[in-house]
């Protein structure tokens, strides 16, 4: 029967992720240019760079990991704003459900504005955008989304964390919804075959997460946390492990390393088609080893806080056994964390029953979380 159970959720799973065909391959691009702005640059001359960009970028990411407090730091916006706009879906389907864009076509909402202290060649990403979900009282967290995420996903559990005295800032990631520039669809720019400018993205992911604390600060609340789901883990861990002021943080899929997830991930397969014929995993591991979570556990374990683990059993896009060792990782530090293993897959967590399961963990465990 485990087996039986293990097949019909592996074809969920693939009947899920064949939906859309609007994947574009790209090819390997470096993507030198996105590092000129970068801390821990070490004075590289042009020609030393261009002569040989993978070992450019090898070396400049063991640069990152021993000054990662360095990398991850910035300059506090001063330009925070609350904008009331009207919601808007910003699907990244091939063909979007116009159903759920006419259920929001009127509403409105309170949305967190401020420019991003990562400046890229993007007017509409350098425009950092949450979505206020407030509460009464002192907690709050910031909630990053899974890559692809429409502009509206997570609402109804923002709403149910509001309901437990919660407030939230549900931000949107670079590249996506309201940030994503006119020439894509999707959020390729996110993650992609670039090397240079996946880097820049997840740094600015970080970055303006922590400039979301520093306006949860401004606005009076005292007991900080993170929740990210995906590619929105990895960011918040990414931050967890560098700011002091998250002292609860919630982890929905995690895995070790960047790559290995591009490489091995049934999402990520047009990406590992344009990477593969130039470049092999253990290298690409070295190329994005500055934003991958498994680098940072030293500096993750420097602060006391509460985490929740969740992972999927039958996952194909964050396979179960990085998942693992992700946990291991956990438990050979000591910290304090629960870890909660779900019986579906990565894209099945949205799915019913199981975004019940999963919404019920998360909800459970920060109920109490930020008392201890």
């Amino acid at each position: 029967m485990a087996g039986l159970y293990q097949q019909w959720m592996h074809d969920w799973e693939h009947r899920l992720t064949s939906v859309d065909h609007n994947r574009v391959v790209r090819p390997l691009e470096w993507g030198l240019e996105w590092s000129e702005t970068w801390p821990c640059r070490n004075g590289c001359q042009p020609e030393e760079i261009t002569a040989d960009p993978e070992k450019f970028f090898a070396d400049y990411n063991a640069r990152i990991l021993a000054q990662s407090d360095q990398f991850f730091s910035y300059l506090q916006p001063g330009d925070f704003r609350l904008e009331r706009r009207e919601v808007e879906v910003f699907s990244t389907r091939e063909v979007p459900d116009r159903k759920l864009e006419q259920k929001v076509r009127g509403t409105y909402a309170e949305f967190l504005r401020f420019t991003s202290p990562v400046r890229t060649r993007y007017g509409e990403n350098n425009l950092a955008n949450a979505r206020w979900f407030q509460s009464p009282g002192r907690r709050a967290l910031v909630l990053l989304p899974h890559w692809n995420s429409d502009a509206i996903s997570y609402s109804g559990l923002c709403r149910l964390l509001n309901l437990m005295g919660i407030s939230v800032l549900r931000l949107s990631m670079p590249y996506h919804d309201i940030r994503m520039p006119s020439e894509i669809r999707r959020a390729d720019y996110a993650v992609s075959a670039n090397i240079g400018r996946t880097i820049d993205a997840v740094r600015q992911g970080v970055i303006d997460i922590r400039c979301c604390l520093d306006w949860l600060q401004q606005q009076g609340f005292n007991r900080l946390g993170v929740l990210g789901t995906s590619l929105g883990s990895c960011c918040a861990f990414l931050a967890a492990a560098h700011d002091p002021r998250i002292r609860v943080a919630v982890f929905n899929h995690a895995s070790t390393y960047f790559a290995d997830v591009v490489w091995h991930g049934q999402s990520t397969r047009h990406i590992r088609a344009g990477l593969e014929k130039q470049i092999d995993v253990d290298r690409l591991r070295k190329l994005w080893a500055a934003i991958s979570p498994l680098s940072y556990f030293d500096q993750f374990s420097r602060y006391p806080r509460r985490s929740l683990v969740v992972y999927a059993q039958f996952d194909l896009t964050f396979l179960p056994e990085l998942s693992r060792q992700v946990v291991a990782e956990f438990r050979r530090r000591q910290l304090d964390y629960k870890v909660v293993a779900l019986p579906c897959g990565h894209y099945t967590t949205g799915e019913t029953p199981y975004k019940y399961v999963d919404g019920w963990q998360i909800a459970s465990f920060l109920r109490t979380a930020f008392d201890a």
